[in-house]
């Protein structure tokens, strides 16, 4: 996430939340791709979790991130907590235990993501190994209790943490223990938006189960393939979710506006404090009746901030969130905004995208979401495997992709990285599966030696 916005503009009508909304239209030569990936810090003595203070701490880890890049730091009372690159747009910041998350910057094509990726693991790896840190991909931790987790100082946090045992199982887990790569990507028009917004809700289990990454807790197999995403199933329904509503006649910017402003809040953020108001929905502040701050009307900040508490399978801002992926290794993380551009951003590879789910229910789309964190590719859309569905995506990406023609120097066009994806086609077996043949095998029932093959 990155900064907590800072536009304190009073709210006047309900048309303002749908034309911020609706500034995000842009025409195609203005489309980036956006890539957002958190990683969990470990001790590499021990593989113990890295607490914030102290000399090897993660607020060291930041204050060092800060020197070596001369990023704007983000501070809260006195902490550092993020860090913000003026002229890229990039930002670093934390998750609630400690996950150290890059949002990229707005890019345009895949292979400056990979650039961007490459150029931050180095920076980070030159400040983390020193202090005795290393950073794993998986979309869980695969050894430590929720206890053992310490909590960074952000004030968000703390309110979060008390609400979500209120609203469902695995909000803290969710919270402390999962690690996700996520794809951001521009619409031209609202029609646009809708039909992006469309198929990638309904192609997100699809993703999941390519990147499934999650097989353990408290170093036992937990019994899913992507246990991350089986959190999402149980961590707060009123914000999550597969989101049916977006494809009923009538969706747009307003469809989702009249969505958002229903869901319960957080937080409302004043300075530097962060005023817990969990529970009580933006509606009722829109109307001058949040009973933390009676009888004052929210700012287009507080709405930006909202928007981004808001947990659905895709995720629409300015631009589109894609968030089904578990956390993977860094060879893995450039096939997601690979696997999704060249699917969304082509218009053949769209409308293909569009045919192949355009008949499934929303009771089929309900059922696969809720396999597939257990079956992975042995999940079912009706009578088609998963696995079959993944091969045409991958297929369809693959032909968006060439047909984008975005060459590197050497005249490679971005198809490149979706090999990982297609080497876990070709084997038939997801990441997860993989991991647990492993854990059956040559780790003799230890998941320990992921901290060494799945570190950054």
């Amino acid at each position: 996430m990155a900064r907590d916005q800072i536009d304190m503009t009073p709210l006047q009508s309900r048309d303002e939340l749908v034309a911020w909304l609706e500034a995000g239209v842009k025409p195609p030569s203005a489309f980036r791709i956006g890539t957002e990936h958190e990683k969990t810090p470990f001790t590499l003595s021990g593989h113990h979790p890295v607490p914030y203070e102290g000399a090897k701490g993660i607020g060291a880890l930041l204050e060092g991130m800060q020197l070596l890049l001369g990023w704007e730091p983000i501070m809260e009372h006195g902490n550092i907590i993020g860090l913000y690159d003026v002229t890229g747009g990039g930002a670093i910041s934390l998750e609630p235990g400690g996950q150290f998350e890059l949002s990229g910057a707005p890019v345009e094509t895949v292979h400056q993501t990979q650039s961007e990726l490459m150029a931050h693991l180095a920076q980070v790896r030159e400040i983390a190994s020193p202090l005795g840190i290393g950073f794993l991909g998986l979309g869980m931790t695969p050894t430590w209790s929720r206890e053992e987790i310490p909590v960074m100082p952000k004030g968000r946090y703390r309110i979060m943490s008390n609400y979500m045992p209120k609203v469902g199982r695995y909000g803290v887990d969710m919270m402390y223990r999962t690690c996700t790569v996520q794809t951001n990507l521009d619409f031209r028009s609202e029609a646009d938006m809708v039909k992006k917004l469309r198929v990638s809700v309904a192609l997100q289990p699809i993703a999941t189960a390519l990147f499934a990454n999650s097989p353990f807790t408290e170093g036992k197999p937990n019994g899913f393939l992507s246990f991350r995403s089986e959190i999402w199933r149980d961590t707060d329904n009123a914000r999550a979710g597969m989101i049916p509503w977006a494809f009923e006649d009538g969706m747009g910017f307003e469809r989702w506006v009249d969505y958002a402003l229903d869901v319960p809040m957080y937080f409302i953020k004043r300075g530097d404090e962060y005023i817990d108001v969990a529970g009580s929905s933006f509606r009722a502040f829109f109307d001058g009746r949040n009973n933390s701050l009676p009888g004052q009307r929210p700012t287009l900040s507080d709405w930006a901030n909202h928007l981004s508490t808001i947990f659905p399978e895709v995720r629409l801002k300015r631009y589109l969130e894609m968030r089904g992926a578990d956390g993977v290794p860094w060879g893995r993380l450039p096939a997601l905004p690979a696997f999704w551009v060249g699917l969304l951003y082509d218009n053949a590879s769209l409308d293909a995208a569009w045919d192949l789910v355009k008949t499934w229910t929303a009771a089929e789309r309900q059922a696969v979401r809720d396999d597939v964190p257990r079956l992975g590719f042995k999940a079912k859309v009706g009578n088609r495997y998963v696995f079959e569905i993944a091969k045409e995506c991958l297929a369809l990406a693959h032909a968006g992709l060439r047909r984008r023609g975005r060459l590197d120097h050497f005249g490679r066009d971005e198809s490149r990285y979706l090999e990982p994806l297609d080497r876990i086609i070709e084997s038939g077996r997801s990441p997860a599966e993989e991991m647990l043949d492993k854990f059956a095998g040559p780790w003799r029932g230890s998941v320990e030696p992921a901290y060494d093959e799945y570190a950054f």
